[in-house]
């Protein structure tokens, strides 16, 4: 068995790996164990009672952080020469058309989010083995296939995320960085909490959400209290 590293051994002083702690806890110790001499992400996982192979209980959601997501996003505006200067207004990053399609052909894929219009989908489809492995394929469920564009580029630039269960019945997702205060981590956290309570499916039969855990970049999961939550408790 491997020894515990002096941050591990310092760690494991301040929580309890097999106690349920409460998310405003949970917020407050994942500060105190992360040791990064960078600003860590701080991510939630929530484990669901569903069968991601079954349509009707394919969990996926958009949800705004309160407080933003700690990190500059990079957006790309795929739309046509009418929409550029509105996209470009809000704050994308790149906006246009073939030549970022062209672009993307190439290899190029150093943005974090693709927002597009209705009209341009069929270019943008044809990109779905570059795109969808990514995570970077538009979606009018999310939010990023709209004749709104501008208002698109706002609510991602200000914090709008999507999430979705993994194949194992898991939704992972960031929530903010360390160097949050730990009002601000639980505030989003509690987001993407209720937002996932929210999408329990009609037909499901059992328990929806069956755990949740909280932790940094580099740090060890701290198991919440869903149940407390759930019932309101911070």
């Amino acid at each position: 068995m491997s020894k515990l590293t002096k941050n591990q051994k310092a760690a494991a002083e301040k929580f309890d790996s097999h106690k349920l702690y409460t998310l405003s806890e949970a917020c407050e110790i994942v500060k105190d164990i992360t040791f990064t001499k960078f600003d860590a992400s701080v991510e939630v996982s929530c484990n669901l009672g569903v069968d991601p192979r079954k349509a009707n209980q394919m969990i996926r959601g958009v949800v705004t952080l309160p407080n933003g997501t700690g990190k500059t996003v990079k957006v790309l505006a795929l739309c046509t020469p009418d929409k550029v200067e509105e996209a470009k207004a809000a704050g994308a990053d790149y906006a246009g058309l073939d030549e970022y399609i062209d672009k993307i052909k190439g290899g190029w894929t150093d943005i974090d989010v693709i927002v597009c219009t209705p009209s341009v989908m069929a270019k943008v489809g044809a990109l779905g083995k570059i795109l969808g492995p990514r995570g970077l394929m538009p979606n009018p469920k999310t939010g990023t296939v709209t004749m709104e564009i501008g208002n698109a580029v706002k609510e991602v630039k200000g914090g709008k995320i999507d999430f979705k269960v993994d194949k194992t019945g898991i939704v992972h997702t960031a929530v903010g960085k360390v160097s949050f205060s730990a009002k601000q981590i639980y505030e989003n956290a509690a987001a993407v909490l209720n937002e996932i309570s929210k999408l329990k499916p009609q037909s499901l039969k059992g328990t929806y959400m069956k755990s949740a855990s909280l932790c940094s970049t580099m740090s060890a999961g701290i198991k919440i209290d869903l149940k407390a939550f759930l019932n309101g408790a911070e």
